[in-house]
């Protein structure tokens, strides 16, 4: 039997008042305009020291002799309390199951999950994962003092056995903004492949920290939900297809 975790995150910047005025001039250095300003703050999303974790979208499936089965389809959400454990469970689409506490706890959760005997060796799945999500959650636990159970950025940059990135694989490792190799983003990868976009439905990664403002932690998290499910059906196309 084969497992499989497909693993998603949102994020958000922190708040820009929280960072001294070193460290605002140093986030805004060569951003002249205001437009070029406001910019570079939502970018801050983008970096676990300068951004925070919304949500973590995790779906585990199982595979034995070619039959599929779901696990686990759940979504842990920083409700910026310091609630060390979630209240109850909000029921999403499908068999989506939607918990919110503090960010700090749901790190933990997170890493003690990869070491739980539900995902014991199971291979993971990303989009973008490499380059953003791993090290986007390794680092953002150091800072809360969390301590990671493994290193998710072991191996080389093209060897990484217990994981695929299907922008690397997509890409052949080999990302361009044009030709062949074009590096193109999940919506449209899905689209191309026949898989239902998980930005159909009118949320996408540009609206989650206004969505966020305002508390609307069940459509962030159908979203990130949406994204991991995706991942895994292009995942199967490129197993499928394209790997040898």
């Amino acid at each position: 039997m084969e497992k499989f975790l497909v693993v998603d995150i949102e994020t958000s910047p922190l708040p820009w008042e929280s960072f001294d005025q070193a460290q605002q001039a140093y986030l805004l250095a060569r951003a002249e305009t205001p437009e070029e300003q406001e910019e570079r703050k939502k970018q801050m999303a983008l970096a676990p020291l300068t951004g925070f974790v919304v949500c973590i979208g995790l779906y585990l499936v199982e595979r034995d002799s070619g039959t599929v089965s779901e696990r686990k389809r759940v979504c842990l959400m920083n409700d910026r309390s310091d609630a060390d454990r979630p209240d109850s469970a909000v029921d999403l689409s499908g068999s989506g199951k939607l918990y919110c506490y503090g960010e700090r706890a749901i790190l933990r959760d997170f890493w003690a999950f990869l070491r739980s005997e539900d995902c014991r060796g199971a291979h993971y799945i990303t989009f973008n994962g490499r380059m953003f999500d791993f090290p986007f959650l390794m680092l953002r636990s150091a800072v809360l003092g969390v301590r990671p159970s493994e290193n998710l950025l072991r191996g080389t940059r093209y060897n990484y056995e217990h994981h695929t990135d299907l922008l690397d694989e997509f890409t052949f490792y080999m990302p361009q903004t044009v030709g062949a190799t074009r590096r193109y983003n999940l919506d449209f990868l899905t689209k191309a492949f026949g898989i239902e976009s998980p930005k159909s439905h009118g949320v996408d990664g540009t609206k989650v920290a206004a969505l966020y403002a305002e508390q609307r932690y069940t459509e962030i998290a159908e979203y990130c939900l949406a994204d991991v499910v995706a991942t895994w059906q292009l995942y199967q196309v490129w197993e499928q297809y394209l790997k040898f």
